[in-house]
């Protein structure tokens, strides 16, 4: 198990996919579940930026990578603003560009490209995200 503090800033989440990819080759994951792995931590970080910090330089995030025995478990941790995803509306989906809502979206994205998607909340370990990628 690894854990690393990133501060949050747009600027490190190239070196947030950068710790995920290595843990994710090192898990034995193919190359789609890889790149699946970095939108969606890419795409749950960037959420912590910009939602629970409401901006850069609010907080920092700690990631924590497993490598486990049917892939790998990423989990993201901040003490921003609490989240809840039962919040956030589904997207519509097949309807003209024009008319999709960014709402929800990397919400929807997470959990099409993880395997498994958990989200906690708590007083004394603030917003949790455990997103866990199988291998085929």
């Amino acid at each position: 198990m690894q854990t690393r503090f990133f501060p949050s800033r747009l600027e490190t989440l190239t070196e947030i996919s950068l710790f995920v990819t290595q843990a994710a080759e090192k898990a034995g994951l193919d190359d789609s579940a890889v790149y699946a792995i970095e939108l969606a931590v890419d795409e749950a970080a960037t959420n912590i930026i910009e939602h629970a910090y409401q901006g850069e330089d609010q907080g920092e995030i700690c990631c924590t990578l497993e490598i486990i025995q049917e892939g790998l478990k990423v989990i993201l941790q901040d003490w921003g603003a609490p989240f809840d995803p039962l919040e956030v509306p589904e997207p519509t989906l097949g309807v003209p560009l024009e008319r999709v809502q960014s709402s929800g979206l990397g919400l929807f994205f997470i959990r099409k490209l993880m395997d498994e998607v958990r989200f906690e909340f708590s007083d004394e370990k603030g917003n949790t995200v455990t997103m866990i990628k199988r291998k085929k």
